[in-house]
């Protein structure tokens, strides 16, 4: 059963929440603060977990009553707040679920536990009715948001919360985990570790995902072929692109880091520090083709492409642009 030692990388959260743990000194209302995949759902399930076990320990104990309720979602003192709109947690969920819910005494355990993940997407009145429990909380309550943008937090929330921020976790964490845990070969692992920036979720979900294989392939299959292409190639190449147009940050992505690679190779001639070292003869011919000035140029295109896309400029013009400036620059 998972515990404190499960937690990849966030070292801060952990020392943080095992003191708590330890002294006995908790707080009503804690947000965990990080971008999605990060694991805040992990480390207040793995809180909550250890706050209600029966043996009071800094670990959840994983064979108590408490912890095995806890373990597959059935704690009844454990709660996760729910919403019927996709984009809203509206004035009537905090009603319902924390304000009239919080005056019940727990059931069987010590504290009764709010969760609340998306918190960013509260409005501002269901965060003006979430301030009246915090402002009064009953001793054994405890509410544990989640949320990607600490912003989006009315002042008055955060002042009466601790704010627990996740760091990226190091790629050399991140990479044996995938290595050991998931078994994900060396250099597959290399690749998820430098899309995911530190983000053991995003990681896990990009070793796991058919997906993303499809995506580096089509990518790689493209660049190795780009300069013998025609016109009519081109938009054959992105009409398969925009099959993607889902995971194009993914897609652009991949092929910065490939024109990095290719730029680092130029610099140093040492593939031992490329993410995609499995390519080593095409990174080789490329980078011995082109200039320096033209693989920035390259990288500043797809940067351009990034902002045209997030703009809502036409996605196929776009695309075309930017592989008729790869084909002259790469």
């Amino acid at each position: 059963m998972a515990d404190f030692n499960d937690i990849v990388g966030q070292d801060q959260i952990k020392e943080h929440l095992q003191n708590v743990l330890k002294t006995g000194k908790t707080s009503h209302a804690y947000i965990i603060n990080g971008e999605r995949f990060s694991g805040k759902e992990f480390i207040a399930k793995i809180f909550a977990m250890a706050l209600q076990c029966e043996k009071d320990g800094i670990n959840p104990c994983g064979m108590c009553h408490s912890c095995k309720q806890a373990a597959s979602d059935n704690h009844p003192d454990i709660i996760k707040i729910t919403h019927e709109k996709p984009n809203t947690i509206s004035v009537d969920d905090i009603r319902t679920q924390i304000n009239n819910d919080v005056v019940i005494k727990p059931y069987t355990g010590p504290y009764k536990i709010y969760i609340m993940n998306e918190a960013e997407k509260m409005n501002t009145q269901a965060q003006n009715a979430l301030l009246k429990t915090l402002e009064e909380p009953p001793a054994y309550a405890i509410i544990i948001l989640l949320t990607t943008n600490l912003d989006a937090m009315l002042p008055t929330i955060l002042s009466r919360c601790v704010v627990l921020n996740m760091k990226p976790a190091p790629d050399d964490l991140v990479k044996k985990y995938l290595m050991e845990e998931m078994m994900i070969p060396d250099y597959k692992a290399e690749v998820c570790v430098a899309f995911a920036r530190g983000n053991v979720g995003k990681a896990k979900l990009l070793a796991s995902s058919e997906e993303f294989e499809n995506i580096k392939n089509d990518v790689l299959g493209l660049l190795k072929n780009i300069h013998n292409m025609e016109l009519n190639e081109i938009v054959v190449s992105v009409k398969k692109i925009s099959e993607y147009k889902m995971n194009i940050n993914d897609y652009l992505d991949i092929m910065a880091i490939w024109y990095r690679d290719v730029l680092l190779f130029k610099a140093t001639n040492d593939a031992n520090h490329l993410v995609f070292r499995e390519e080593i003869k095409n990174i080789r011919q490329t980078a011995s083709k082109c200039s320096y000035e033209g693989i920035e140029k390259v990288i500043e295109a797809l940067d351009v492409a990034k902002r045209r896309l997030e703009a809502n400029v036409n996605f196929d013009l776009t695309m075309e642009l930017l592989l008729m400036q790869i084909q002259e620059n790469g």
